[in-house]
């Protein structure tokens, strides 16, 4: 296992931040004069959106308050050339916090090159991509860092992650295979942010089972395809497990801290989704092999949806999930014996407008989740998004009990460009 400091940590991360600029500048400035040559196959689109956190209950930690606010913004620049061929795309993601200096931070969640060949793809850069098909939580998506700063409870958020790509569509179905030569660390809040644990996580303390650390090169290959009314995706995953083990420590100050320790894993996973007129089968499930220990998670459920309800434009669906994890309950892993319900309600209006209220159980611990969430759009160029999660019931065996006392609601309104 290799341990880093407080200088290592500087020194792996000012190569990739040298990167980061250079990367983002030389798209930018390719993007600019391109933009001037080639105006009809570029194009800009961005938003700037303002956001409030209102916290129901006291914070655990004297340094944390119970409002917060800050301001995000995004620009995705797209150029296209060669009919349609070739691409480059940049993203970049910036966010300005009131309360928690960690939470202002960018990232580039793209800055990638593409080029078709025929049935081929290849892609190299800053990318992010999906895996799954469940509602509550998506247990194979394992190729992008979880950025916890922007989503801290569903956790959907997620970090660019620097690939090479390449993809094929055959008559057989589509292959992916992905190598991903720079690991990106996980985000937290810092001391002064909420929702966060009760005992802070130190980045500088940061270890790894790799002696590359950050510059173990990983891989990945999947396999999808259509069966009639079945999605299929088969795939396989080797190096460094995006989500760290946090064990306690002592700060360089003396002060108890959580340090975060990246293990070595491989992963097989498959997902599936049936859809039957109104009705959605969905299943997720892993098997992987870390630290010399085997284990299982699966997650499935069904999805029903009430079309044109009481002879309106609306639409109703109900989702029914449960999650298994055979490592039982562990900090890591909330989600090991849990059921989600749920009530998605569309409007198909103009506006967009969705609702979506759904509450989880932990069926060992008897602690439950509430989660909701509502988006409007305003007029042509503003979103209206809504978002609260509360917690009841919460024991301390509970591995939430650590952000039980963060209940909180959020409002966003985005300004698109």
């Amino acid at each position: 296992m290799t341990r880093t400091g407080d200088m290592g940590m500087t020194g792996r991360a000012l190569p990739l931040r040298r990167w980061l600029a250079a990367t983002g500048f030389c798209l930018a400035a390719s993007m600019a004069a391109l933009n001037a040559a080639h105006a009809d196959d570029f194009t800009l689109r961005g938003s700037i959106e303002p956001e409030i956190r209102a916290f129901t209950q006291a914070a655990s930690n004297s340094r944390q308050t119970d409002s917060d606010l800050s301001i995000a913004g995004e620009i995705t620049a797209k150029y296209f050339w060669d009919g349609g061929n070739q691409s480059l795309v940049f993203t970049p993601f910036g966010r300005l916090d009131q309360r928690d200096s960690r939470r202002t931070h960018w990232d580039l969640r793209e800055a990638r090159y593409a080029r078709v060949m025929g049935d081929w793809e290849f892609r190299a850069g800053f990318d992010k991509v999906f895996w799954g098909v469940t509602e509550a939580v998506h247990l194979v998506d394992v190729v992008n860092q979880t950025d916890l700063l922007e989503d801290p409870i569903k956790q959907e958020a997620r970090l660019g992650q620097p690939m090479v790509r390449l993809r094929t569509t055959q008559n057989f179905g589509t292959v992916d295979v992905f190598v991903l030569p720079w690991f990106r660390e996980r985000t937290f809040a810092g001391p002064n942010g909420r929702p966060a644990f009760d005992i802070p996580v130190d980045p500088s303390l940061t270890r790894y089972e790799s002696s590359r650390q950050q510059r173990h090169v990983d891989g990945a290959v999947r396999y999808s395809n259509h069966f009639g009314d079945i999605d299929l995706g088969v795939a396989y995953f080797q190096g460094t497990n995006r989500e760290p083990i946090l064990t306690p420590a002592l700060s360089k100050d003396g002060d108890l801290v959580l340090a975060p320790f990246y293990a070595q894993m491989k992963q097989a996973s498959l997902d599936v989704q049936a859809t039957k007129g109104a009705w959605l089968y969905k299943f997720e499930g892993f098997w992987r092999r870390e630290l010399g220990r085997e284990y299982e998670a699966a997650t499935g459920g069904i999805e029903y949806t009430l079309y044109g309800i009481l002879g309106t434009d609306n639409d109703l669906g109900l989702v029914a999930e449960y999650a298994l994890d055979s490592r039982g309950m562990t900090a890591r892993n909330p989600y090991q014996n849990d059921g989600f319900l749920a009530l998605r309600w569309t409007a198909n209006d103009a506006a967009s407008t969705s609702l979506l209220g759904g509450a989880v159980m932990d069926a060992s611990t008897g602690a439950l989740g509430l989660r909701f969430k509502g988006e409007r759009r305003l007029g042509d160029d503003y979103r209206l998004s809504l978002e609260a999660y509360f917690f009841g019931n919460v024991p301390r065996r509970d591995p939430v009990y650590s952000i039980a006392d963060d209940d909180y609601v959020q409002l966003r309104i985005a300004r698109y460009f």
